[in-house]
């Protein structure tokens, strides 16, 4: 099934970014557009950055983490270079989502994964399945 692109979909930005090739977001359009959806619960939000979004909203963070020279491999095959690509490897480097999440939202809410291979891959999945299994139990 696939999935629609809220930003695109919801008109959700506000301008293009020539330097890094994307659209700007719109942080607060996004959060009102799904203010609703996020109330109601048993939503996973997918998203390369965190600390706009309310603190109300998740029960458990996972910043997917990654090796380098993986990431840089990534991007470029993804088309990146430049500035775009060396922003994106230094962020990782200086694990700056990682920081961004624990400064948003209580620090035991907040976990990393490894995001290398698809063993990690699966390891992670089923570790996110455990962790909604036992908060089902807790909170029913």
């Amino acid at each position: 099934m696939k999935r629609p692109n809220i930003l695109l979909t919801g008109q959700l930005f506000d301008g293009f970014d020539d330097e890094y090739q994307c659209p700007i977001l719109d942080e607060d359009r996004v959060v009102d557009e799904l203010e609703d959806q996020m109330t109601d619960g048993g939503v996973v939000v997918d998203y390369h950055g965190c600390d706009f979004f309310p603190e109300r909203w998740f029960d458990i963070v996972f910043v997917l983490r990654t090796d380098n020279t993986n990431l840089y491999n990534r991007l470029e095959n993804r088309g990146y270079s430049g500035k775009k690509l060396q922003d994106n490897v230094q962020c990782e480097i200086f694990q700056t989502i990682y920081e961004e999440a624990m400064g948003a939202y209580k620090e035991e809410i907040v976990h990393q994964l490894p995001s290398n291979s698809p063993d990690d891959l699966e390891k992670n999945l089923e570790q996110i399945m455990q962790w909604i299994e036992q908060w089902i139990k807790d909170n029913n």
